[in-house]
């Protein structure tokens, strides 16, 4: 069979075509009489598919049998952190990634598998929707549709980023289950009016309630919209960038919470600052090696922590010693600033542990494993974590926001918005908004949240810092043509020759 047709063919033509018996293994009688077409024609239903297209954001940590989390593998491209690991060809593609030599057989497949797999999901909401119009209400038709869409554009803004020239459908395809593909700049073209068009049907809510946490909400999409277009250098789309993030600082509805330390504990989820979450949870959770995507926690604190760490010492559990944390990054903190051991957990310092690949003696302790954040699961404590994964930060709006108003979009107190950032860091002196000291400032905020990469691509500075190290560990330069990883190979040879491969 060919993968990338069953990505997108849906679950039940799957489920038939894969068998591969005769025809007349197809005629059934449905011993309920319920088919998809009567099935998702109700509120109920449809709100079970909606349901299930927020499933696949939590599935690229592991699934399809890669490691695959969306920060980790943009920073390791990055120059944050190192990859780690037992040695370079542990988890390889992330070595290969990292030195700018992926290679389409030996590339991160999942997250490509992920992406697609949650598009499929969102477009299969916006079919129902059309089946089940005559029992929904308006209000509620629009906002399925609205949040379908807003899904669809973070599915392949993932999809995008990291590859750039794809397969694009809006509707789920039919045999020979075949998309064209796209050039990146159309990619961006498509996107951004879907993600306009889902904007303009004013259907979410700045800020969901406590019991809808995990949903897409206006702000949400807003930044969306700002990191895409952003990302693409769109100037004509700044001003209505800035518009958004200025209602969401407008809106009273979000704000910086007061302690930095406190960001990324599980007390910290959901704050006042957090505008997406992707929420996990060790409460009854099932996740397990035999059912990676079943309901429950991420195994990225496994990941990240060090190996042969005695769980408990320092309030953290075991590893298995992947993404060091690079001394630089901890130096290029000032002494006093809060951010620093809040991302940077020196464990050289505060216990013993096996030194791995790559090692510095540093950790990421924003998703570090925490003892006691996996304690309540029901399956394997690995896969179980309760760390949420923080997407989007009110901090991120103000530095948006400065950042646009310096690049000219319009009016508004930049150094007022950069400076609120700064300063809640612990930080007295104040920082004049220029497109480098936004940037630094942005640096220092989201180690380990998957921004700087794409931040050093969109600004022109990769090529100038993304260089050979002294250690010998990065070999490469980035050049432009390794802005898109090559498309996995297998995806090459089952789009029966209509996907042409990236130049990398």
């Amino acid at each position: 069979m060919k993968r990338n047709t069953y990505i997108t063919a849906g679950l039940l033509a799957t489920a038939l075509l894969a068998t591969g018996c005769a025809d007349s293994f197809l005629e059934v009688e449905s011993k309920t009489k319920e088919t998809i077409e009567t099935y998702f024609t109700t509120d109920e239903h449809l709100q079970e598919a909606v349901v299930a297209a927020y499933d696949p954001l939590h599935w690229p940590d592991w699934a399809m049998g890669q490691y695959n989390p969306v920060n980790i593998m943009s920073d390791v491209m990055a120059d944050d952190i190192w990859v780690g690991g037992e040695s370079k060809t542990d988890n390889q593609p992330w070595h290969l990634m990292m030195n700018y030599e992926a290679l389409p057989t030996n590339c991160i497949t999942g997250l490509w598998t992920v992406a697609y797999s949650g598009v499929k999901r969102c477009n299969d909401v916006l079919t129902y929707i059309g089946w089940a119009a005559d029992n929904l209400t308006a209000a509620n038709a629009a906002s399925y549709e609205a949040q379908a869409r807003v899904l669809r554009v973070f599915y392949y803004n993932w999809l995008w980023k990291f590859w750039g020239n794809i397969p694009y459908y809006e509707e789920n395809l039919t045999t020979p289950y075949i998309a064209e593909q796209l050039q990146a700049d159309q990619v961006y073209e498509n996107i951004i009016a879907d993600l306009e068009g889902a904007i303009a049907l004013n259907a979410l809510n700045m800020r969901e309630s406590s019991e809808n946490y995990g949903r897409v909400t206006k702000a949400m999409a807003y930044m969306l919209y700002a990191e895409i277009v952003m990302y693409q250098n769109d100037e004509s789309r700044y001003p209505k960038a800035l518009q958004y993030m200025q209602e969401i600082i407008g809106s009273d509805e979000y704000r910086l919470v007061g302690d930095y330390t406190t960001i990324f504990k599980e007390s910290g989820e959901w704050s006042s600052e957090s505008i997406f979450e992707i929420s996990y949870k060790d409460d009854n959770a099932i996740r397990s090696w035999g059912g990676p995507l079943n309901a429950g926690g991420t195994v990225l604190p496994r990941l990240i922590s060090p190996s042969g760490w005695p769980d408990g010492t320092d309030g953290h559990d075991n590893g298995w010693g992947f993404c060091p944390v690079r001394a630089e990054t901890y130096a290029r903190y000032a002494n006093n600033d809060d951010r620093r051991d809040a991302t940077c957990w020196n464990a050289a310092v505060a216990g013993s542990y096996n030194a791995r690949y790559q090692d510095t003696g540093f950790f990421l302790e924003k998703y570090a494993a925490h003892t006691g954040d996996n304690k309540d699961h029901n399956a394997d404590a690995d896969l179980n974590y309760n760390n949420n994964l923080r997407i989007y930060r009110f901090a991120e709006t103000l530095l948006n926001a400065a950042e646009l108003i310096t690049r000219g979009a319009g009016s508004g107190d930049a150094k007022a918005y950069l400076n609120l950032v700064h300063s809640r860091a612990g930080l007295t002196n104040e920082v004049e908004p220029t497109i480098d000291n936004i940037l630094e400032e942005r640096h220092l905020e989201f180690v380990g949240e998957g921004k700087r990469y794409w931040d050093l691509i969109r600004s022109g500075k990769a090529a100038g810092v993304l260089v050979p190290d002294a250690y010998g560990y990065r070999t490469n330069t980035w050049s432009a043509s390794k802005k898109h990883l090559p498309i996995p190979q297998s995806e090459i040879d089952a789009a029966q020759g209509t996907l042409t491969q990236n130049n990398y």
